[in-house]
């Protein structure tokens, strides 16, 4: 086991009095593009990374379900198994729990189980620290209870502990980027069909970094402009009479901006678009992935990434003041490209840099932000990774 699986499974020890019957571990993700197209059934290409939650679990010989959250501060969480519903419970625990009641949902039997969760993902950065909790839980309970879920039932499982259970409306990508996950690799990821195919994107070899500046300000999927986007989104596409908003293709803008407000039909424009970037840097990644030179491999996705940022601050209004300034700064020093990455609204910004110029670019966030009287950023660099597996 490695330092960190062992901690844990000490301290499982420690508060449960006894050893767990498994860690595993589900990573993180970064959407290195493809902003707010999952739920609007287009594209979208996110990467699971070097960052993941542990979950602990043992089974127990009675019906209760206990919950324990390391290092954060959170109630321990205690009630019958028969009893995790919807409305039961709320908090951090709505997530694994979420889980373990979507399993009960598809007819798994659940016994009493112990769990212990603890993470190295930062909470509300948009780098979807819920749904690293979710799918940690969602492989221990499939390898545990023997339910033999395949990793597409598995993400259904973990959306659908989000959506009913922790309230939040969020699509499917966090959580297939967080199972399917390889690393090396970016996940082009079709949300109509599911379908997904694994993209190469070798930073190291072609000397580059991907920086996430955390900027620290907080965001919540379960309220406020994320459910905004959504319904603006479902507006559009009643008054388009499309199935989606998959379904509008750059040559009907034109004809759609004469039956949506303005507002609307921007919203519009940042997925129809945002859809095509996501394909084009697909496209590069997979043709150009050995190739070197500035222009080839992902060297090559940097003026995407950013023509990513200014959709989603312009058109889909979903950026925030550091955000915007995280990424105009890092391009100002050295970065190929940057853009705010998940949700909006706050979280983190990512930035494509050379080895070289990470430092530089690092300093010059924090500095910026010091100057402009913001809470000073989180900025470290990640990896693509592999998804969810069992570690002990």
């Amino acid at each position: 086991m490695t330092g960190r699986t062992t901690a844990a499974a000490d301290a499982f020890a420690q508060h449960f009095g006894h050893a767990p019957d498994g860690i595993w571990a589900a990573p993180g993700r970064v959407n290195l593009i493809g902003e707010h197209t999952d739920y609007n059934l287009g594209f979208a290409l996110p990467l699971a990374i070097d960052r993941s939650t542990l979950a602990a679990v043992s089974r127990r010989r009675d019906s209760t379900v206990r919950a324990t959250a390391l290092n954060t501060g959170y109630d321990d969480v205690t009630l019958a198994a028969a009893d995790i519903a919807p409305g039961a419970v709320a908090g951090w625990a709505a997530y694994p729990l979420g889980v373990v009641w979507a399993f009960a949902q598809r007819g798994v039997e659940i016994p009493g189980l112990e769990l212990q969760l603890e993470s190295d993902v930062p909470i509300g950065a948009g780098l979807s620290s819920s749904a690293a909790l979710e799918c940690s839980v969602a492989v221990a309970l499939n390898d545990l209870l023997g339910a033999g879920f395949e990793p597409p039932e598995l993400v259904q499982i973990c959306r659908q502990a989000e959506n009913e259970m922790a309230g939040a409306p969020t699509g499917i990508l966090d959580q297939t980027a967080s199972l399917l996950g390889r690393g090396d690799h970016a996940l082009l990821l079709d949300c109509r069909s599911l379908a997904t195919q694994p993209v190469p994107l070798p930073l190291r070899a072609a000397g580059l970094q991907l920086l996430v500046v955390d900027t620290k300000v907080s965001h919540s999927h379960s309220s406020g402009g994320y459910s905004a986007r959504r319904a603006d989104c479902a507006r559009a596409v009643e008054a388009l009479g499309v199935d989606s908003l998959r379904d509008v293709e750059e040559g009907m803008l034109s004809e759609a901006r004469g039956r949506l407000d303005e507002t609307t039909f921007r919203r519009v424009r940042h997925v129809v678009t945002e859809n095509q970037r996501v394909q084009q840097t697909a496209h590069l990644l997979m043709s150009r992935g050995d190739a070197s030179g500035p222009t080839s491999g992902p060297a090559g996705i940097g003026g995407l990434l950013t023509a990513s940022h200014v959709s989603l601050r312009d058109d889909y209004e979903v950026s925030c003041a550091e955000l915007d300034l995280a990424v105009d700064t890092a391009l100002q020093h050295g970065a190929l490209g940057a853009r705010m990455t998940g949700g909006g609204f706050g979280g983190s910004a990512i930035a494509l840099v050379p080895e070289e110029a990470a430092e530089k670019v690092s300093t010059a966030v924090v500095s910026s932000f010091r100057m402009a009287g913001f809470k000073q950023p989180d900025i470290f660099p990640v990896a693509p990774a592999d998804g969810a597996s069992r570690l002990a």
